[in-house]
């Protein structure tokens, strides 16, 4: 059963959450520790195709951050799209029963991990989060990390409704908008959320340096497109290398009053077309920058890709010896 007062809505929760500590922990990659778990995902679906596959592992993964000290579960939604299942031979219900799914796991292993008095000793219900990931997701090539889709907003804002119209119902607390890599798809997404009103939702871009998002433009000005949205929970940065978080931590928080999400990667580079990491993680750990990054305005800290339940559990580490300072 969840705590008295579960049934608050996320946006109070999440708002609950950080007048409490005044940080919430997200969880880490999600992809990359299936493919440490030992899942296959090579395969233009990515982690999407374990919902296929082995759903019992997607839900294991959420249960080990949750245990290791996330409040937010984020799904296996991110690269699942109604075309991208359609290529697999799926119609449209068996993709938004996918989708569902994946929502589903997050919310499986929540209420295993609460079922433990011992492991939500301290610890208050956490939240799951409905992966949406950027069009360019879709196209396995990279190009969340380029931006330059060809595409203006009218028509990602038709690529994105079919797939919000199914997580938003889906029972996920609120949505998390993540690797944006352009303002006109966080406009888009942004344009969506009034059709669902009932929903709360995160908006991330990947970042290519300190200052700009993945296609080039200031981050300063994809927050500022943002601040008018009521339902825009949290703006920040995901996927992206941790030496470049303080400055766009900075950036944002001086733009908005929005909590400021970080979920930085492990500092490697991805190979789409090799499909695999280059270069070696940063010898930071995320623990070690959360001070910074909580101090420069960050509320929502996690991890991204090649980051794990260690990571997750040093952060946890430190916002517990952050309450008790």
């Amino acid at each position: 059963m969840a705590p008295k007062g579960a049934e608050i809505q996320a946006m109070n929760r999440l708002d609950e959450l950080l007048l409490r500590h005044g940080v919430v922990i997200l969880d880490g990659g999600l992809a990359t520790e299936l493919e440490r778990c030992g899942a296959e995902l090579h395969d233009p679906l990515w982690s999407a195709k374990v919902l296929l596959d082995a759903p019992e592992l997607i839900r294991q993964v959420h249960l080990d951050y949750y245990l290791a000290g996330a409040d937010v579960a984020t799904t296996a939604s991110y690269q699942a799209s109604f075309e991208g299942f359609a290529r697999r031979g799926l119609d449209a219900a068996a993709a938004a029963g996918l989708l569902r799914r994946s929502v589903a796991l997050a919310c499986e292993a929540r209420e295993m991990f609460w079922a433990d008095p011992a492991a939500r000793a301290g610890r208050a219900y956490p939240l799951v989060a409905a992966s949406v990931g950027p069009y360019g997701a879709t196209l396995h090539d990279g190009s969340e990390y380029r931006g330059n889709y060809g595409l203006d907003v009218d028509a990602l804002v038709a690529f994105h409704r079919s797939r919000l119209a199914v997580l938003a119902t889906a029972g996920a607390d609120l949505l998390a908008c993540e690797t944006l890599p352009c303002r006109d798809e966080a406009v888009a997404l942004a344009r969506l959320l009034p059709e669902f009103p009932q929903v709360q939702a995160w908006i991330s871009f990947s970042c290519r340096d300190g200052v700009h998002v993945s296609q080039g433009e200031p981050l300063a000005a994809c927050v500022d497109a943002l601040e008018g949205c009521a339902q825009v929970a949290a703006v920040g940065v995901n996927c992206t290398a941790p030496q470049h978080i303080a400055s766009l931590v900075e950036i944002a928080a001086s733009r908005t009053a929005k909590p400021i999400v970080v979920y930085p990667n492990s500092g490697e580079r991805y190979d789409a077309a090799g499909m695999c990491w280059h270069g070696g993680a940063v010898a930071t750990t995320l623990a070690e920058h959360a001070h910074e990054w909580h101090r420069l305005g960050a509320r929502l800290i996690g991890g991204c890709c090649r980051t794990t339940p260690a990571d997750i559990r040093a952060l946890r580490t430190w916002a517990a010896q952050r309450d008790a300072a």
